[in-house]
């Protein structure tokens, strides 16, 4: 008698795809690029686990961040989820973030750039 052995591995599955908006893009180009690194990968790695230290929800809006910290400085990415397709998010903006707060002026930019997208669509 043959005995089978299945070895089950843990396969990560992507929870969402990410779509660059021009500003979000320019803001990865000025930043340096061992932190443009760590900013990317940080999105991959939240497209795969949803860990709250990489990616949030602001309180009280439809904007999500993505959020890095390298080097002593908190890098934001600022974001929202194409509700058409569950499975897209579109990064509209970055910013260093100097307070524990995220600015209102970066928070209604983004509700700006959501507001063009769907526009567009």
């Amino acid at each position: 008698m043959e005995t089978y052995f299945y070895i089950c591995a843990m396969i990560s599955i992507e929870k969402f795809k990410v779509i660059f908006y021009k500003d979000a893009l320019e803001f990865l180009q000025r930043v340096e690029s061992k932190t443009r690194e760590k900013i990317v990968y940080n999105i991959d790695k939240a497209r795969y686990t949803l860990d709250p230290k990489l990616f949030k929800k602001l309180t009280g809006t439809d904007i999500w961040e993505f959020r890095t910290l390298y080097k002593g400085k908190q890098y934001r990415l600022l974001a929202f989820w194409d509700k058409d397709v569950d499975v897209l998010v579109i990064a509209t903006h970055g910013f260093v973030k100097k307070t524990d707060k995220t600015p209102i002026k970066e928070v209604a930019r983004a509700k700006e750039i959501m507001k063009e997208y769907f526009e567009q669509k």
